[in-house]
């Protein structure tokens, strides 16, 4: 195990320097943020000394060498707009967007397992192809579409829930969240369900595709034949041996929805990291989109290993270390 961490963690730093050279080089060669920070009536001399002070006088290498010897000092750079650590800036936001992202998971599980469990149990009745069919539905909706309409529904025509906001905080442990009140949740409740649709519509097919095989395979048979209860069938013999899929979805969403939940952000004034990355790309505030794409790529790069570890776990039959000759 620790062979494969310490193995997974060199990989790891051959992508972020990758994604470094890619990220840096692209957002640093796109617009002039200055036009954006100094107003037309101030002179060339403050203009000049504004440029000298953010860096941007320096050649492009060179920007990018100082880049990464901060990077491995701990520090991305400071936001051109905010004047702060772009790290700390995106940290504030992040509690917002991880709450948002666990009650769109949590929904996808609870929702999206038992309903695929239902359709590939009775795939060939009218309950599951009704089940299969309204999925469809999830994959059809554009995200912007889907929420602006939850919208209109739920907090204009019908008034019970709040159209934009997060609403109040408790502070927990230090971190500032929502769902421990009840006006939060009625604030989180529509972006998190406007995230949840698409991803419980995919989680729904993947369970119900794996169901239909799973009947399929002689264990299954034999568990019948043996004249084992079909509850204890589908927990013990089904369910488990469909999970490694979509366990590796389900990580994969997680990791997304946190990185790019940038249209329900912006739909219902989030104030979470999406947000925070669609203002600093309007405001060519370049060191929060780099430190945001690098701190997305760390993300990603724990999930993966989170993921390869739950396999061991779900199926004692992956190995994480190719056998030794």
């Amino acid at each position: 195990m620790a062979v494969f961490i310490l193995r997974r963690l060199l990989q790891s730093v051959v992508v972020l320097f990758a994604v470094s050279v890619v990220v840096f080089f692209a957002v640093y060669t796109v617009g002039d943020p200055i036009e954006l920070l100094v107003s037309p009536d101030v002179g060339q001399d403050q203009r000049d000394a504004l440029i000298a002070r953010l860096g941007l006088d320096q050649p492009l290498w060179q920007q990018y060498l100082h880049f990464v010897w901060r990077a491995l000092h701990g520090d991305l750079g400071n936001s051109f707009v905010h004047g702060m650590p772009a790290v700390d800036l995106i940290l504030q936001r992040f509690p917002a967007t991880l709450e948002l992202v666990v009650v769109a998971i949590s929904l996808t599980c609870i929702l999206g397992i038992p309903l695929g469990l239902i359709a590939g149990l009775h795939r060939d009745n009218f309950l599951g192809k009704s089940i299969m069919n309204t999925s469809v539905l999830g994959f059809s909706l554009p995200n912007c579409w889907q929420g602006r309409a939850f919208r209109l529904s739920f907090a204009v025509w019908l008034g019970g829930l709040p159209a934009s906001g997060r609403g109040p905080t408790v502070e927990v442990l230090g971190i500032p969240l929502s769902i421990f009140s009840a006006q939060g949740w009625s604030h989180i409740a529509l972006p998190a369900v406007n995230l949840a649709v698409a991803n419980i519509a995919l989680i729904l097919r993947m369970t119900a595709s794996g169901v239909s095989e799973a009947q399929s395979q002689d264990y299954v048979r034999f568990a019948r034949a043996k004249g084992v209860k079909p509850g204890r069938i589908v927990r013990r013999h089904i369910l488990r041996n469909i999970m490694i899929p979509v366990v590796t979805v389900i990580g994969m969403e997680f990791g997304t929805l946190i990185a790019y939940s940038t249209i329900t952000e912006t739909v219902f004034s989030w104030p979470g990291m999406g947000k925070l990355l669609i203002d600093s790309v309007y405001q060519l505030d370049r060191p929060v989109v780099v430190a945001y794409v690098m701190l997305v790529t760390m993300l990603f790069v724990v999930i993966n290993l989170v993921v390869d570890i739950l396999y061991a776990v779900l199926d004692p039959r992956v190995q994480l270390l190719e056998p030794s000759a």
